[in-house]
């Protein structure tokens, strides 16, 4: 998914913002933003898809927490572009398990 169209979404910034604060579970996400399980849970699949978070078990809670750094630069630049660069991600060495 194109990073405009990824971060175009009011809910899925409203996701972004709060698990740059802390890592957090669907229910905590829920309240937090305001929006109904299913939507949220949509929106998490779409950032976890593009690499933006990644979820971990803790019991029979699933943990989100973000695992990229988002570049925002809005300003015109000499093309009169509008842009959004996602830093690579370094490869984690070790057990995937």
């Amino acid at each position: 998914m194109d990073p405009l169209e990824l971060l175009g979404s009011k809910a899925r910034l409203s996701i972004f913002r709060a698990l740059s604060r802390r890592d957090m579970y669907v229910s905590e996400l829920m309240e937090e933003v305001g929006m109904d399980g299913k939507t949220a849970t949509h929106h998490l699949e779409v950032l976890e898809e593009a690499g933006i978070v990644t979820a971990r078990m803790e019991g029979r809670r699933k943990y989100y927490t973000l695992i990229r750094e988002v570049d925002l630069t809005v300003s015109p630049s000499p093309r009169r572009e509008f842009r959004i660069q996602f830093p690579a991600v370094p490869e984690q060495s070790g057990d995937s398990t």
